[in-house]
């Protein structure tokens, strides 16, 4: 079931996505040489505390996964695609780190990702991020009402490929809302003119994932949540929470 946001709720989550936008660039301001990924993680936890937020991150466990996820940010390095934990690995230069972040302030949750290089970035991996940011903008274009949800998937995966990257299968954006995850799915890969149509009031994160080798397999890790990519290149994640009003797509999580 789809919930229609009001007017006054989306500002609500607006207020919500900004928490998140302060603490990705905080985390990303962070994010040195040699800086453990677990002091990423007490940043942003330092950021939605000070917000007064918490994290639907934090102690979330879906069916899939052995154990709670233990932290407010997946924090995903190079070949690590998405719900990277954040431990004691130390950043090296030039890896490649994808952090997503949410926030759950006053009912509402605001989810956003973004992807970066530490010290000196490859012209490759600035190619695979700035190509999940075209993907994403692309997504976000399409979120207009009388679209559909395949609008959305069909401008995402149409970047991702024609760049020669892979769409991790089965794996894309959500409603959002009340919770972080909600109805409809958004993949990240399909048809124009199908699915469910898009309307004011509704809520997506649009996420496109991609992978730099072009293949869309990707395994899981001993930890039960980290994915990564089968033939060991890199991946980039770009992530925002967007509403769709009469006005055109409106991003709750922009800085």
């Amino acid at each position: 079931m789809v919930e229609l946001k009001t007017a006054p709720e989306i500002e609500k989550m607006r207020a919500a996505g900004r928490v998140v936008a302060r603490a990705l660039a905080a985390v990303r301001k962070a994010a040195h040489v040699g800086v453990p990924l677990a002091d990423l993680d007490r940043v942003a936890r330092d950021v939605l505390g000070a917000a007064g937020a918490t994290s639907p991150f934090l102690g979330y466990r879906p069916r899939f996964a052995p154990v709670p996820f233990p932290a407010v940010v997946c924090a995903s390095v190079n070949d690590a695609i998405v719900h990277g934990i954040p431990g004691d690995y130390r950043l090296r230069d030039g890896d490649l780190v994808s952090i997503d972040c949410g926030a759950q302030l006053g009912g509402w949750v605001g989810d956003a990702a973004v992807s970066f290089t530490v010290g000196r970035a490859r012209p490759e991996d600035r190619r695979l991020i700035e190509t999940s940011e075209a993907a994403l903008a692309a997504g976000i274009a399409a979120a207009v009402p009388g679209n559909r949800i395949g609008d959305i998937a069909h401008a995402v995966g149409t970047v991702c490929r024609a760049a020669g990257y892979g769409v991790p299968d089965g794996f894309g954006g959500h409603g959002i809302g009340r919770r972080m995850h909600e109805d409809p799915g958004v993949p990240n890969e399909g048809l124009p003119g199908r699915g469910m149509k898009l309307r004011p009031g509704m809520v997506l994160a649009i996420e496109p994932m991609l992978i730099a080798g072009g293949t869309d397999d990707y395994r899981c890790d001993g930890d039960g949540w980290t994915l990564r990519t089968v033939d060991g290149t890199r991946a980039a994640h770009s992530e925002h929470t967007v509403a769709i009003t009469g006005r055109g797509p409106r991003i709750l999580t922009a800085p």
